[in-house]
Parts: structure tokens; C-alpha cells; sequence
């Protein structure tokens, strides 16, 4: 951990610092950081935390274990609509978006160390962040379409803003693993380290940004969400519609079947 020092945490959010450079660090390592709803109310706490002290000039988010994130954990107990459909609507605005626009629009720079998967939801939360680096082992994947469902958690904003529309709709629609050295290639991400040397040069970045011109910072940030993301409520509102219509889906139904099974789905395509 090197000279940053654990502080008052969260159940499955580990929080570090020196002096104003904080680290987050998501805590299921057992569930390859999957998000469930004790880890869903935890980072949005740590975030707002972080986001509000003005002593926090920077912030580092990364995952313990072996992956960054695996996504949303689909074993977490479910919230159902009236009709008896998962709402996921409502998890998506209560919870998720918070977190993203949180990390998008905290007025001090904010990197994610990739470690292993940052996959659907997780992805979306590294590229939420300014700057992400990763290990050579990481990949991403927005694995969305692979259990019948469309990218969600700004991830249809954030993934073309980087990569454009073609390897945008490549990501989306084929579900296929993008690692690490494509992903510098394609500019998904900034940079690439080896597997043992990530936490360290990330752990360096944000205590130099930590010691840099945050109102400076908070300036740069401003006008690039202004430029790319300033329509980022009506599209993470839209996902969240969509969404909600595919969680109603015979195709998700089988997705998530086919998933606990470990076996190949067979969508039919409603």
C-alpha cells in the first residue's frame, strides 16, 4: 500500500490516504468485485465522501484482488416491479447513476487502476474516471449483450467518447473481451503496466496530481464534460429506460439462466 494509510472505511469499500491523494478500493475480491447493493450503497457514500471534503485533491479507484470489477453481481437479491420483472430501473437511478455522474463531475481529478476485469457496470466506472491505467493482464467488456440486456451506467456515452462509434458498436454488440494493449491501441485507456507494477505507478499518479493545481483540474474537467458529456442525464435516463424494457425479456430470462448454469444461451431473439 505503500505510503498510503487505511482510514474509517466501508463494509466493501476500503478507503487509504496520503495526504490529499485518496485510494478506494472496492472489497469483494471473493465475488471479483461484482456489485451488489451493500457495495452499491457503500461506494456512492464513498464518493460523495470524497467528492465533498475540499482536503481531497485526488482519488484513485481500484479493486482488491483479482479484478478491477466483474460487473453487476447477478446473484444479489432483486428488487421486482408490479408486473414481477427485476427492476432495474430503479437500481440504475438510485444507485448507479449517482455513482457515475459523481465520479464525471468531482471537481479534482480521478484515475482507475485496472486490475483483472472491469466488465458492464465495472467498466462503466473506470471510464467514468479521467484517467485509467491498467495492467497488462486487465481486459474490458461490456458483457451486457451476453445475458440479453444493452449497455447501461453511461456506458453507451462513455465507451464512443474514447473509441468511436465502430469500435463502440463492436464492444456492444459482439461482447468480446478488449485487453489491455487493444485498448491502449483503440484509446479506451491511457496507459499500460505490468501486473506488478500498476498499484505502484497508479499510487504515484494520484499523489502527484494530489500536490497540482486542483482549480485547475476542476476547470479541465468542466469543459471537457461541457463538450462531451453535457447530455450525459438524458442518455443515462434513456439507458435506464431501455434497459428496464429488456430486464421484462424471455432473452434476459435465459441469459441469466444460461449463465448460473454455465452454459451457452439459446436467446430467441424476445
Amino acid at each position: 500500500m505503500g505510503d498510503y494509510l487505511p482510514v474509517k472505511g466501508y463494509e466493501t469499500v476500503s478507503v487509504y490516504r496520503r495526504g490529499g491523494a485518496v485510494k478506494l478500493e472496492l472489497n469483494r475480491p471473493e465475488r471479483m468485485n461484482a456489485l451488489n447493493k451493500q457495495l452499491r450503497i457503500d461506494l456512492l457514500a464513498a464518493v460523495e465522501q470524497v467528492g465533498g471534503d475540499d482536503e481531497v485533491r485526488a482519488v484513485l479507484l481500484t479493486g482488491a484482488g483479482r479484478a478491477f470489477s466483474s460487473g453487476a453481481d447477478l446473484k444479489d437479491e432483486r428488487n421486482l416491479t408490479p408486473d414481477g420483472h427485476p427492476d432495474v430501473y430503479s437500481v440504475l437511478t438510485e444507485h448507479y447513476h449517482p455513482i457515475i455522474t459523481g465520479l464525471r463531475e468531482m471537481p479534482k481529478p480521478v484515475i482507475a487502476a485496472v486490475n483483472g476485469a472491469a466488465a458492464g457496470i465495472g467498466l462503466s466506472l473506470a471510464l467514468a474516471c479521467d484517467l485509467v491505467l491498467a495492467a497488462e493482464s486487465a481486459y474490458f467488456l461490456l458483457a451486457f449483450v451476453n445475458i440479453g440486456l444493452v449497455p447501461d451506467g453511461g456506458s453507451s456515452l462513455l465507451v464512443p467518447s474514447r473509441v468511436g462509434f465502430a469500435r463502440a458498436a463492436e464492444m456492444a454488440l459482439l461482447g468480446e473481451r478488449v485487453g489491455a494493449a487493444r485498448a491502449l491501441d483503440w484509446g479506451l485507456i491511457n496507459q499500460v503496466w505490468p501486473d506488478a507494477e500498476l498499484a505502484g505507478q497508479a499510487e504515484a499518479l494520484c499523489a502527484r496530481l494530489a500536490t497540482g493545481p486542483t482549480g485547475s483540474y476542476a476547470g479541465t474537467k468542466r469543459q471537457l464534460n461541457r463538450w462531451l458529456y453535457e447530455q450525459m442525464a438524458g442518455q443515462l435516463e434513456f439507458e435506464a429506460q431501455i434497459q428496464q424494457e429488456r430486464a421484462g425479456s424471455a432473452d434476459f430470462a435465459e441469459g441469466v439462466a444460461a449463465f448460473a448454469e454455465k452454459r451457452t444461451p439459446r436467446f430467441t431473439g424476445s
